[in-house]
């Protein structure tokens, strides 16, 4: 059994430095805790909602040199965990990116660029073009993608299939109304994704209204069967999520004697 950890937190645009901050205090929290893997929220660096590509740029750094992910490479050596959180990258092509990495004590395992832009980002953004990558840990088999992703069933059925155990996804949820006795939508997705591919994802949203935009706060950890194994928080604070996950149980795509998620598929129609 592996520790996991899912780190709410209340992040400021342009605020980089008490950004890094509260995520290094984060990442302490959750290896007093024992945690293997630790999950931060999107954008964890630079804040969120920017006034446009130029302030964007401006709090961007590429990912070879960027004193975000040295950071994260120096607190998963300190604490002997692996993090996956959000930052800003400038990319080689001198384009912006919402952007993810997964980050280990010997530095950045890989780096994942979101591909399915929300609303304004599509005006600070240029898409990925990768699929989300699949990272062997000690752990298990770990994979990363980005907030609006998650409401793409093809996107994390593809992550599954590439043997994906665990999916750590940073998001920035913006709040929008919902019944009073529903979980929010966004949350409900995550469940059935986990549920329908027989992984565990591991959510980390932020609180903290920046700009007028308030937050979902839905951080969860969702087991295979769809569960929660921890959260969802769905509140306006900071918070720790922590779950035992064995993660290698989630390659066992069996319901029954007779039913397997994955070889009862039927591309051919489909």
């Amino acid at each position: 059994m592996s520790v996991v950890a899912a780190c709410q937190l209340g992040l400021a645009v342009g605020e980089v430095e008490s950004n890094r901050a509260a995520a290094a205090a984060a990442v302490a929290e959750s290896a007093g805790h024992g945690a293997e893997l630790v999950v931060l929220p999107e954008l964890c660096d630079s804040g969120y909602v920017f006034t446009g590509v130029a302030e964007a740029r401006a709090l961007a750094t590429p990912a070879a040199d960027s004193p975000t992910l040295r950071e994260w490479q120096a607190l998963a050596g300190r604490y002997g965990t692996t993090i996956a959180g959000g930052f800003c990258e400038l990319g080689d092509d001198g384009l912006v990116y919402n952007s993810a990495a997964l980050v280990g004590p010997d530095g950045v395992l890989a780096v994942y660029r979101k591909a399915h832009l929300w609303d304004a980002e599509k005006l600070v953004f240029t898409p990925g073009a990768e699929a989300p990558p699949v990272v062997a840990l000690p752990a298990g088999r770990v994979s990363v993608m980005i907030c609006y992703d998650l409401e793409f069933p093809e996107w994390v059925r593809l992550a599954a299939l590439a043997g994906a155990d665990l999916i750590a996804a940073p998001v920035n949820w913006p709040a929008a109304p919902h019944p009073p006795a529903e979980r929010p939508s966004e949350v409900v997705k995550v469940q059935a994704g986990a549920a329908v591919n027989g992984v565990f994802i591991v959510v980390a949203d932020r609180c903290a209204t920046e700009r007028g935009v308030a937050w979902v706060g839905g951080s969860l950890i969702a087991g295979p069967d769809g569960y929660p194994l921890a959260g969802p928080v769905t509140a306006d604070r900071p918070a720790l999520l922590t779950a035992e996950c064995d993660l290698p149980r989630a390659r066992d795509k069996r319901i029954n004697s007779r039913n397997d998620l994955f070889t009862d598929r039927r591309p051919d129609l489909y």
